[in-house]
């Protein structure tokens, strides 16, 4: 499917509840087959529209639990999990665009309404009442997401805190608290989801737990590995963790943190030069045509692998030799080659299980439908101005076009440790 017809096909599916909020066509495509920043950011929300939709609408309406498919190789288990995870993955990755400042016509006009569908989500998520109220607290998985839904929080707060009504913001913030009764484990990255958490609730006005939140950012900084990466415990895994998980948790616990006691700064600053070496090791796994290579466990998050590069374009922390309208033009491919493979969603709009399109064979034990909307954090710089260079420049090839092309680069080199 092309990109014009992929935009085309968002209303005529009817699972997008925004028609005629985006362009049904997109620019003419460039010799080199990019579009332009416009174009792109078109693209962009296209996407978002149609990931996020299903979730938000289900959700909002207090219907999500009755309406979404359950895929898993254990749909009876995971069932207990599946619509927190769908709903906060959702939330951390579109918070930044509503949040965003400054837009006019019909984007406005679809970010009010995506305003106001978060909103009513959270509502449902936490109302004891609700057919969809959430399980924050019962088996292990619930403080990965209850993770995922602060960090969406902690990215929008005017949106998503100031701007619930003060019963909910009860609710939301008791939420939080219930996942405390998880414990947590102190061999891998889970350390950052307790951090999360504490993170969010430091926001919200709420004491926090110093085991929870100081103790467990000092073990994951105390696996750096070097080269941008992390060890996920004591030992180097070869997978997109760095991107989907630990550097995005440790930035947005690390800005609290630094706040909260001024000793964090210097940890901070290391932190993001840490994560901005690492974002460029990312630019340069997307190859000429937009694929990027299956690495590890949990690639049926597929461009959400992109999680750390898109927060270093939307932060303004993109290394100094990645110009952000290059950033743009490799996850525009990548996001595409992900989101048009055939069989990427069901006939009712939602996710499916796989890398390129459906691959039940690629999901772990703990994955199911709604773990895969991790995707929806390559998105984060739809948070950015249109004006931004980010979206304003004209299209560029990234690092891989250019190599291949036989352009002359400077070496690539590791960062320091």
């Amino acid at each position: 499917m092309t990109r014009r017809r992929f935009l085309g096909s968002v209303t005529a599916l009817g699972v997008v509840g925004l028609a005629g909020t985006l362009p049904a066509e997109l620019p003419p495509q460039s010799p080199e087959g990019a579009l332009t920043g416009k174009g792109d950011r078109a693209y962009w929300l296209g996407v978002l529209t149609r990931v996020a939709n299903p979730v938000l609408e289900n959700l909002s309406r207090r219907e999500l639990r009755k309406n979404m498919p359950v895929e898993a190789s254990n749909p009876a288990a995971r069932s207990a999990f599946t619509h927190l995870e769908a709903f906060g993955r959702v939330l951390s990755g579109i918070a930044p665009w509503l949040s965003a400042a400054g837009l006019a016509g019909s984007e406005a006009a679809a970010q009010a309404r995506c305003i106001a569908l978060a909103r009513e989500s959270l509502d449902a998520a936490t109302d004891p009442g609700s057919a969809d109220f959430m399980n924050f607290s019962t088996g292990d998985q619930p403080l990965v997401d209850t993770a995922f839904l602060a960090q969406g929080i902690l990215r929008a707060p005017g949106v998503l805190w100031d701007g619930l009504g003060e019963p909910v913001r009860r609710r939301v913030a008791g939420a939080l608290k219930a996942s405390r009764t998880i414990p947590t484990p102190n061999h891998n990255n889970w350390v950052l989801f307790a951090a999360m958490v504490e993170a969010a609730l430091h926001t919200m006005g709420e004491e926090t737990k110093t085991e929870r939140f100081e103790d467990c950012v000092g073990r994951m900084l105390g696996w750096y590995k070097g080269d941008g990466a992390y060890g996920d415990g004591e030992a180097f895994h070869f997978d997109y963790y760095n991107s989907f998980v630990i550097h995005p948790m440790l930035l947005d616990a690390l800005a609290v943190l630094q706040v909260k006691d001024g000793r964090f700064a210097a940890e901070r600053k290391t932190e993001v030069a840490r994560a901005r070496r690492y974002a460029e090791v990312l630019e340069r796994l997307i190859a000429p045509d937009g694929t990027f290579p299956s690495l590890g466990r949990s690639t049926t998050y597929r461009f959400g692998a992109f999680h750390c590069l898109a927060q270093a374009a939307l932060q303004g922390e993109l290394p100094d030799r990645l110009p952000p309208a290059q950033v743009r033009s490799a996850l525009t491919a990548a996001i595409g080659r992900s989101v048009e493979a055939p069989g990427t969603f069901d006939e009712g709009g939602w996710l499916r299980v796989g890398f390129c399109g459906h691959q039940p064979s690629l999901g772990e034990g703990y994955i199911s439908t709604g773990s895969l909307y991790l995707c929806c954090t390559a998105l984060l710089p739809l948070g950015l101005s249109p004006s931004s260079p980010f979206w304003s420049e004209p299209a560029a090839r990234w690092t891989s076009q250019r190599l291949w092309s036989g352009e002359a680069l400077p070496a690539d080199h590791a960062s320091a440790p």
